[in-house]
């Protein structure tokens, strides 16, 4: 049985961020700008600090407990937990990629939490092929008022986190090496 990718995938340098924010803040959640304050940049909260609406889409539950190319054996929970965000709407737009949470030099001008880190988060992103898609139509999208109600997506069945943005969304024309 050939299962949906998922909908985001993060780099290690995104994941160690999101670490060294947990361990100045607690818990993390995310949620992608949709153009407020800092264009369409994800933004990182301390968990709860940030409203997700009821049609909110839960693009991925970030695992802090994994490394490059592990993949989880149960859903993270806690502080080890980044519920990363995106507005129903947006989602609409967005729906055909997988989105890469990246990091780069720069300070961001939003109220993200990496911003005295001289560091900002950055979404890179890869278009589905057609079958990923077609995988993609049959999986009903997590939503705010799922969350509100306890409910939560499934366990991961491939690894999210990538050593660099290229893994996860190659250049076209150039070999990886």
């Amino acid at each position: 049985m050939v299962l949906a990718p998922p909908r985001m995938k993060a780099t290690v340098a995104a994941m160690d961020l999101l670490r060294k924010l947990r361990g100045a803040n607690g818990g993390l959640m995310m949620h992608q700008s949709g153009g407020c304050c800092d264009g369409s940049s994800p933004m990182c909260y301390p968990a709860g600090e940030f409203i997700v609406g009821d049609r909110d889409v839960l693009l991925g539950l970030l695992d802090l407990r994994v490394a490059v190319d592990e993949v989880g054996t149960d859903l993270p929970d806690g502080d080890d937990a980044v519920a990363v965000w995106i507005s129903g709407s947006q989602f609409q737009a967005w729906k055909h990629t997988q989105l890469v949470l990246d990091v780069v030099p720069g300070r961001g001008s939003g109220f993200s939490l990496e911003t005295p880190e001289g560091l900002r988060f950055l979404s890179r992103g890869r278009a589905f092929t057609a079958e990923e898609n077609d995988l993609l139509a049959d999986v009903q999208a997590f939503v705010g008022v799922d969350w509100e109600e306890g409910r939560r997506p499934p366990v991961p069945d491939e690894a999210i986190v990538v050593a660099e943005a290229v893994d996860a969304c190659p250049v076209p024309g150039m070999a990886l090496q």
